[in-house]
């Protein structure tokens, strides 16, 4: 059976046709930020709090021990679905606090004056402020890895910028600004060959690759749930056993420890206890499952094959437009990040907005990349498993006759 974007979009409260905004109905291609969450989704979030609600490794009642599975089964299917041991999987609030965890956790620690920390102009900044402030306490030294004119990181520039130094490479798998696909097993075989460990933030690449945690041999994976049809505030930091044993915990309290005396001793769990100190998102956890089990009905090959031939689609309509300015023609990843020549980034989303048109404008919390794309704001578009010809269709309408209103604005 082929790709029905039709009945997909239907799961999907969000898509209803009785959604509107600015008295349009709504087309949403601002994927990258969030994603939408399909009904399911919502009704397993509900139902923790209708038919769940208990506090998971808490106490010695039937309803916990319901939580306690809910949570492992979760476990397990985060595992499953990035190929990693059930154990190594630590449910953080998102992305930002897993790559967080990893500097503040293992680069405080093992970092010292004079050692090397390796991230991209392209990076997040969620991949970028926690090394800046990990450097200043260490005396660490931060180096970036050049980007080709594609923005593509090759196993060349790499290799340019890692030495005996290098004790850490903290990179995207997929770039939120100009989208393109890295090399994660050639870039973690090159930072483990000069020693270092590899950190791979997955926020952009999870959702829309098979991804292989085992095979890639990587040291950290960092990856959220909403991006992938999944609740707010839940998502994972996935590390390598022995990594983990050496890691320290972000925040500590309840949960996360054997025992602690007056002495100021503590003795901590192992992972993944170890890093969940405190009452997790368990709506958030239950939700988090259900997502992967909705992808995985869809079939992740399936999405990426989508995002692709959505994102072609309008690629190909937008390169016929004289004052669209793309930065990213090869991306293959659902992200087209474009400027309007001579107009404000916040304009054209704004105009976009007033068609009903979702888009995301400005840096893109990477603003370091505009040194790169010799611009300080672009307007980016992403796609995701629901979007159809028809969002693509309606969006580049309006970038059609949006150069003739804003003509009126910016004209001399």
């Amino acid at each position: 059976m082929g790709y029905n974007v039709d009945s997909i979009r239907k799961q999907f409260p969000m898509l209803d046709e009785s959604k509107k905004m600015q008295g349009h109905s709504l087309v949403y291609l601002d994927n990258s930020s969030t994603t939408f969450k399909p009904q399911c989704v919502i009704d397993a979030i509900s139902s923790y709090y209708t038919d769940l609600t208990a506090n998971a490794h808490r106490g010695d009642y039937d309803l916990l021990y319901r939580m306690d599975v809910e949570v492992l089964n979760t476990r397990k299917a985060v595992a499953r679905f990035v190929n990693c041991d059930v154990g190594e999987v630590i449910f953080t609030s998102g992305t930002t606090m897993s790559l967080n965890q990893v500097a503040y956790g293992y680069g405080l620690k093992h970092l010292s004056k004079g050692d090397e920390i390796v991230i991209s102009e392209e990076e997040h900044a969620s991949n970028v402020l926690p090394w800046f402030e990990v450097a200043k306490k260490t005396g660490a030294i931060i180096k970036f890895v050049p980007l080709t004119e594609s923005g593509i990181i090759t196993e060349t520039n790499l290799r340019s910028v890692m030495s005996n130094k290098t004790k850490i490479v903290s990179l995207a798998h997929v770039g939120n600004v100009l989208g393109n696909i890295h090399n994660v097993s050639m870039m973690a075989r090159v930072a483990h060959e000069y020693g270092a460990i590899i950190s791979i933030d997955g926020a952009q690449s999870v959702p829309h690759l098979k991804t292989d945690f085992k095979s890639w041999d990587i040291d950290f994976l960092s990856f959220s749930a909403h991006k992938m049809c999944g609740p707010t505030g839940i998502g994972c930091l996935i590390g390598k056993a022995n990594l983990l044993t050496e890691m320290d915990p972000l925040i500590s309290g309840g949960g996360n420890n054997v025992d602690f005396h007056i002495d100021g001793s503590v003795e901590y769990l192992s992972a993944p206890a170890k890093f969940e100190a405190g009452t997790q998102n368990l709506s958030g956890i239950v939700g988090f499952r259900t997502a992967i089990e909705f992808i995985e009905s869809i079939g992740i090959d399936n999405i990426h094959k989508h995002d692709r031939e959505m994102a072609e689609y309008a690629m190909e309509k937008m390169k016929n437009i004289d004052d669209i300015i793309i930065y990213n023609k090869e991306a293959k990843n659902g992200i087209i990040t474009f400027n309007r020549k001579d107009v404000f980034a916040q304009d054209e989303a704004t105009l976009l907005n007033s068609k009903g048109i979702a888009v995301r404008s400005g840096q893109h919390c990477a603003k370091i990349l505009d040194n790169f794309l010799k611009c300080k704001a672009t307007v980016r578009i992403s796609t995701y498993l629901y979007t159809n010809k028809a969002d693509i269709d309606r969006f580049v309408d309006v970038l059609l006759e949006g150069g003739d209103i804003l003509d009126a604005y910016f004209s001399n």
